[in-house]
């Protein structure tokens, strides 16, 4: 039986408390079980989409396990009681757990993105964890591509233990919810942008900003087209309601 993770809901999500050791070594004993499965990384952006769309909500609440990939949604477990909640970034993830399952043998898919991102992807990997096992790689392409049958019979060739998965928020955690099943008894975990920062495709933020919360700043002065839209509809809306949720709390005293 796989060891439950404790739960501390923010805004409705079951999100895990746990740091990063814990996170990483469950995700290893959920893939190792060869129960299937999906795992998601939820982020402001993640969290507050989810409020406006009932299938990303379903999403979230059937995965088996959700993580604060962010500083705030972290901060709010830890002022709801659950002191032990951190950040789990995907990038940080995707590489405890190719730490960890190293020495036991763990087969690893890699599943997203273009096949420029996945080579280099997979070659900084095996840079690092020598005697890590990547059995397949599979890249649907940039933009809007989704994997498609042949690249799902693909993954399913190399009988891999876990399917990393990167085809962006909120896509590829829909399409988990969808297609993870034709995929068990591998456990698949989305871990959106971690790609292009462990092929080093994208540059990632200093090490202060990530552990400040500012990571997310790094990565709008980095894309600003890209992603100043987004940060603007729901980081505002992130603070406008944690200060909405701290303002009622203080008025009940």
């Amino acid at each position: 039986m796989a060891t439950e993770a404790p739960i501390q809901p923010v805004w409705g999500v079951p999100v895990a408390a746990l740091d990063l050791p814990a996170a990483s070594g469950l995700v290893v004993e959920r893939s190792l079980a060869g129960t299937g499965g999906f795992a998601c990384l939820c982020n402001v952006h993640v969290l507050v989409t989810a409020q406006h769309s009932e299938p990303l909500r379903a999403a979230l609440g059937e995965a088996a396990l959700v993580f604060a990939d962010g500083w705030p949604v972290a901060w709010s477990q830890r002022r709801a009681g659950s002191h032990r909640a951190m950040r789990v970034a995907g990038a940080d993830l995707v590489a405890a757990v190719f730490e960890l399952g190293e020495p036991i043998g763990l087969r690893h898919a890699l599943l997203g993105s273009t096949p420029h991102v996945v080579g280099r992807l997979r070659k900084r990997l095996l840079d690092r964890f020598p005697r890590a096992r990547i059995v397949v790689t599979v890249a649907p392409g940039a933009g809007a591509a989704l994997p498609r049958a042949a690249d799902l019979r693909r993954v399913r060739s190399g009988n891999p233990d876990i399917v990393w998965c990167a085809l962006g928020a909120p896509r590829q955690e829909l399409w988990m919810a969808r297609e993870a099943d034709r995929l068990a008894p591998a456990f698949v975990v989305g871990v959106g942008a971690a790609f292009d920062f462990l092929a080093e495709t994208k540059r990632r933020a200093p090490l202060w900003m990530q552990q400040s919360g500012l990571e997310w700043l790094y990565r709008l002065l980095s894309e600003p087209k890209r992603l100043a839209g987004r940060y603007a509809r729901t980081n505002c809306e992130f603070a406008w309601r944690t200060l909405a949720d701290l303002t009622h709390q203080r008025g009940a005293q």
